[in-house]
């Protein structure tokens, strides 16, 4: 069978993230079940324009946001081989595929945008306004468009919010995760570790997670505090100011980006993660953190309530409460008892995914939608 990905972003972009690496693994998993598998994706500065990774063909045209969706509408109708079936990644914006696509489709998504929208970076007004047509517009399209198309996501929260805009027809199938390459020792640092793993931006909960670590360093002195992500210049300048006024200069280290390798060795290191993000398709880097024996603190919103087992595998907070997050850091740094079942229950918990069964379920899907007339 012949299939083609439209994704925003695709393999070796600078702001990839979980959603992209769902994509590839999908998309690993079909060619290696004998499928033809294209990706058309946006371009990046030193990208290919054309190349091949893992067998997947990657075709890359427009920038990420308006650029890349131009494009693929010119680049499918100028295709003289049509492919079988189409997927078209949602992320705020989906493709529009069913305007100009006769083949079958597949919407696949992560989560539904909501309250994302408002928390966009863009200068006032253009922030006000990106906000409002997209939390507007956005449960429209999907009424209008995609009402009758097959959606794929990863958790049962975001099949829910589908299900209240009208999209019933919703197969869920959780993420695997990537195991580490080599061998990963599962020591705790000695000092209180509390670390934070995401994109630096508002809605993945940075804010929130700079306010918690001062309230655990003003309750104890003795913890330390890890932020392993990326962000734009204008994020990391405001993050700064941040950490000057909750005095919190010298006790957080940022590590940037890291590889796969170092990613997994921190997590091992670390005794608790942070993720107050405000919403989430799954939340692939909690079950990563769980892998290495790490429970985390979050918030209980779509995603994160379906990754993590709150009072089994982490602790949830009502949404926008970060002294609440601090508080159960610091429970779980001094009860050790509760520290070690949850340990337990999540290392057991992250044994449960594997992209091996996330791919057998993805070809499942695709065998029984070609089966349909």
């Amino acid at each position: 069978m012949n299939i083609l990905i439209f994704s925003w972003r695709g393999p070796g972009h600078p702001n990839a993230g979980g959603a992209e690496i769902v994509t590839h693994e999908y998309a690993k998993a079909w060619v290696k079940a004998g499928h033809s598998v294209t990706l058309f994706t946006s371009f990046f500065p030193g990208a290919k324009a054309e190349e091949e990774i893992d067998g997947v063909r990657i075709t890359r045209k427009g920038n990420d946001f308006v650029g890349v969706r131009l494009n693929a509408v010119r680049w499918y109708l100028g295709l003289k081989n049509k492919p079988d079936l189409v997927f078209d990644h949602f992320h705020g914006i989906p493709f529009f595929t069913p305007l100009f696509v006769g083949q079958k489709k597949v919407a696949f998504i992560h989560e539904v945008a909501k309250e994302v929208w408002w928390m966009n970076s863009l200068a006032f007004p253009f922030n006000f306004l990106y906000a409002l047509i997209g939390y507007f517009t956005e449960p429209f399209i999907f009424r209008l468009f995609y009402r009758n198309i097959l959606f794929v996501t990863v958790s049962e929260s975001t099949r829910d919010d589908l299900n209240k805009w009208g999209i019933k027809k919703v197969t869920v199938i959780h993420n695997g995760i990537r195991l580490p390459k080599s061998e990963i020792r599962n020591q705790k640092s000695e000092t209180k570790t509390a670390i934070y793993l995401g994109a630096l931006s508002k809605d993945k909960g940075i804010e929130d997670t700079l306010r918690a670590f001062a309230l655990i360093n003003r309750s104890e002195r003795d913890w330390q505090f890890w932020v392993v992500g990326r962000g734009d210049l204008y994020c990391l300048n405001n993050l700064k100011l941040k950490i000057k006024n909750l005095k919190l200069q010298g006790k957080i280290k940022f590590w940037g980006y890291v590889d796969e390798s170092k990613k997994f060795e921190l997590l091992a290191r670390s005794w608790v993660m942070i993720n107050p993000s405000v919403r989430e398709g799954w939340g692939l880097v909690n079950i990563e953190a769980n892998l290495m024996g790490t429970p985390v603190v979050g918030y209980d919103v779509p995603g994160i309530r379906d990754s993590v087992q709150d009072g089994k595998t982490g602790l949830l907070s009502k949404f926008g409460d970060y002294r609440s997050l601090a508080d159960n850091a610091l429970e779980l740094g001094k009860n050790r008892d509760l520290y070690e079942t949850l340990k337990k229950n999540a290392i057991n918990w992250s044994k449960k995914f594997s992209w091996k069964k996330s791919g057998r379920e993805s070809l499942k899907l695709i065998a029984n939608l070609c089966q349909k007339k």
